[in-house]
């Protein structure tokens, strides 16, 4: 392998050298004031480091472009007289695509007097999202696209920050501080979506492949506690998404092959007398080549199959403002036959004893309009629809006759239409207030059969249509007493209409800043959030052969956040960040009779739970400690390192206190990267990426294995539920990846491999019916991704 990839590297040097080569590039956008949004006109924006300096400013409506750019990384400054200095590194800069890079500034307080303003790295440091106060980061597209082992997946990117715990090859769920993935808020555009994962089932937020694009990807916010009013309906955290806008001046192209499948992408002008641009990227599902290949990512013999499109148009208009259509949209099914497959293949979703037929629709479109009143007031409207369908059919397959006999099908249809109305002021440098309303009206058909093994007879799990609407009105305020002191207050007022029930949720932040560069930050947060759509509609059978729906009453689940936050960045690309944090629930559903089952525990595996008559009456607390040394890409490297410490409890009917499934006790990532320029100009560059991982293991239930071989089927003994914990997880990945650029084309070619150590970390412990035992499903081993990208 080091032969092959030391050979390969020359070949493409060489080959590059022959050929001329374009050696800047345009980078442009647009500057704005952080809190009112309006455009700053005049603004300075230079190249740090240049000789002679390079640079430009703004126009009247706050753009930019400097046009000789040279490639590689660059170091932007923006400046503007009133406003403090922001510095943006790691700029990355290729010859096939312009940089389009939108900025905001912030106000500063003291005026009509000499201010010194040391400027600082904005990189990661802040959010797009200016009432963030702590426990929020961001990140952008080359960030994703970077780090080793995340397979271009925003989600698990995301789970080498500190706090999250993903310790899963099978799945991209986050799990934030010791809670259930289902507790997180996915938003995108400002609009509230469902689960945007291929083979993503309704009432999860996660799934084996993202549906989420990271080429149609803008600067996005990722938060995991006390986050601000506007977001409502989540207690563990949120995914915050914006797409990016197409060039309004040049038509660009991309094509790659990779994991995810075979991508086209296209973005431009429509016309060259007007801005308005689009930006387009369709992909075509590669893993059965994967397959082919011989590589196995635990599917057994079944091969996965989907494609999505995602899109977004922008029309800027001179006196309406500037409107929007934007989408995602997928679809995905695999069939699982454990009839075709012998009884030593690996499986991560199946057994030898089922078949599972399965087929997903997901999808959002949407249209915003953003719309100035004058320099300190905007407001944003969108209004999108959403479709979640999911058809799954399984099968069991006799122990002895291998007989076939469906026992299981279930067609889910959820169809959501939303609205966000957001009304921004900002008074002056101190005082910035908004609110809004957000409606999201669910129309929904919920169909769930199973066997009856006594009677031959179907049985309803779920059987239910109708509507459902989920309001909720929130209001916040910014004060700045200075430019060290700064409070974020807000309130969310929530209503569903199915259980008629109200949650009301303050909200307060508090951020000072000793010096430039340290700072204390201090949280609260009070949280609410409905169950799983599918959960309030579970059929409850009586004696006497009636039914009913008795879960339909239950109250929002609650959660109050306590965060303790400190940074402190060393240096200018060197950056600590210190957290501790204490999570209290209440109102999570349990059963209404003494039983270890909880809510909390959703979003283990696949399916939501079916459980009936559930009552608000559980207990649930997290807490810990988490840890971030990070330094910025500067001077051709870059390390990240992440430790959190926490303890995750929970308390159902029986009021005992357990550990919660997802109670892995530690996470720890090491993440490094160098980059070596090569080539005479030095335009193109050689990336050695590597990771590591490790995790405490989850709990799960003890079996009962004389019960279980009397059923046919597990049994578990609930009376010890998570008492048991599997083994810690561990995982290192190596990412080599070359980009040449070549005049107006850039190559860039990466070879990811993941788990290179072939680590055997513990999936599932399956109960095997034919043997009476339990079967240790592995997750995936050493597992090659080759990807290939042009930009042009």
């Amino acid at each position: 392998m080091k032969n092959f990839l030391s050979f390969a590297v020359t070949l493409l040097i060489f080959f590059n050298d022959v050929y001329a080569q374009q050696a800047t590039q345009t980078i442009k956008g647009q500057l704005i004031d952080a809190q009112s949004k309006s455009p700053l006109i005049g603004a300075s924006v230079v190249i740090l480091g240049s000789d002679p300096l390079i640079g430009t400013t703004s126009n009247v409506d706050g753009e930019y472009k400097i046009t000789n750019a040279p490639l590689g990384r660059i170091t932007l400054k923006v400046s503007y007289l009133g406003y403090e200095e922001k510095v943006i590194p790691n700029v990355l800069v290729t010859s096939g695509k312009e940089v389009i890079l939108n900025l905001d500034l912030q106000e500063s307080i003291i005026t009509g007097e000499e201010v010194v303003v040391t400027a600082e790295r904005k990189d990661k440091a802040s959010t797009n999202n200016e009432m963030a106060t702590v426990s929020a980061r961001t990140f952008n597209v080359e960030e994703t696209n970077r780090y080793a082992g995340s397979r271009n997946d925003v989600a698990r990117m995301a789970s080498n920050f500190a706090g999250v715990s993903g310790a899963n090859d099978s799945r991209n769920d986050i799990i934030i501080r010791g809670n259930s993935p289902v507790g997180l808020l996915w938003r995108l555009e400002g609009i509230n979506i469902p689960n945007p994962s291929h083979y993503g089932s309704l009432g999860s937020t996660g799934g084996p492949v993202s549906l989420l694009n990271t080429n149609v990807l803008d600067k996005s916010d990722f938060m995991t506690a006390a986050f601000p009013a506007e977001y409502g309906n989540a207690i563990a955290g949120v995914f915050d998404l914006q797409l990016g806008e197409g060039n309004n001046e040049k038509r660009e192209y991309l094509g790659q092959i990779g994991f995810n499948g075979f991508e086209l992408g296209a973005e431009g002008p429509f016309s060259k007398k007007g801005k308005a641009s689009y930006l387009v990227n369709y992909r075509y599902s590669t893993l059965g080549v994967f397959q082919a290949l011989g590589l196995e990512f635990g599917t057994g013999t079944a091969t996965p199959q989907y494609q999505d499109l995602s899109f977004k148009i922008n029309v800027p208009t001179e006196k309406s403002g500037t409107f929007s259509v934007w989408g995602i949209g997928g679809i995905s099914n695999i069939d699982l036959l454990g009839s075709e497959i012998d009884t030593t293949s690996s499986n991560l979703y199946g057994g030898e004893n089922d078949n599972f037929f399965l087929k997903y629709k997901t999808g959002v479109v949407g249209v915003s309009h953003k719309y100035y009143f004058n320099n300190s007031t905007y407001s944003k409207l969108s209004v999108a629809a959403s479709k979640a369908y999911q058809q799954f059919e399984a099968d069991s397959i006799t122990i002895t006759e291998r007989a076939i006999i469906r026992n299981e099908k279930a067609e889910y249809n959820q169809d959501k239409y939303s609205v966000n109305l957001l009304i921004n002021k900002k008074f002056n440098a101190r005082n910035t207030v908004n609110g809004g309303v957000i409606v999201d009206l669910y129309d929904f058909d919920l169909q769930y059969f199973r066997l009856r093994k006594s009677t031959g007879e179907f049985k309803a799990i779920q059987n239910k249509a109708g509507q459902a609407v989920l309001s909720q009105a929130y209001a916040q305020w910014q004060h700045r007493f200075n430019d060290k002191f700064t409070l974020n207050s807000g309130v969310n007022l929530q209503h569903f209409s199915v259980s008629n029930k109200v949650a009301l949720e303050p909200r307060v932040g508090l951020r000072y800043k000793v010096t430039p560069r340290r700072s204390f930050n201090l949280g609260y947060g009070y949280h609410s959030q409905m169950q799983p759509l599918l959960t309030y509609f579970s059929t409850t059978y009586y004696a006497d052969g009636t039914t009913a729906t008795t879960n339909e009453d239950m109250n929002f689940t609650k959660s109050q956040h306590f965060v303790l936050g400190y940074e402190n960045a060393f240096a200018p690309s060197l950056r600590l960040k210190l957290e501790t944090y204490y999570q209290y629930i209440t109102k999570a559903p349990v059963e209404n009779y003494s039983s270890s089952f909880s809510m909390l525990n959703a979003g283990a595996d696949f399916v939501t739970p079916e459980n009936d008559s559930l009552v608000n009456k559980g207990t649930g607390r997290n807490y810990g400690i988490e840890l971030t040394l990070e330094k910025f890409y500067s001077q051709g490297y870059y390390f990240l390192l992440t430790t959190s410490l926490f303890d995750s409890k929970y308390k159902g009917s029986d009021n005992v206190e357990r550990n919660t499934t997802f109670n892995g006790n530690y996470a720890m990532n090491i993440l490094a990267g160098k980059e070596f320029k090569l080539g005479k100009k030095k335009i193109n560059t050689f990336n050695l990426d590597w990771k590591l991982t490790t995790a405490g293991g989850r709990y799960v239930t003890p079996l009962d294995f004389e019960k279980s071989a009397e059923a046919g089927q597990e049994v578990y003994k609930n009376d010890q539920a998570f008492s048991e914990k599997l083994s810690p997880y561990f995982r290192t990945d190596i990412k080599f990846s070359f980009r040449m650029n070549k005049k107006k084309l850039t190559h860039e070619f990466s070879l990811d491999l993941q788990n290179v150590l072939n680590t055997k970390n513990v999936f599932m412990q399956r109960y095997n019916a034919r043997t009476n035992s339990v079967e240790t499903e592995y997750q995936i081993g050493f597992f090659p991704i080759p990807q290939y990208r042009v930009l042009f």
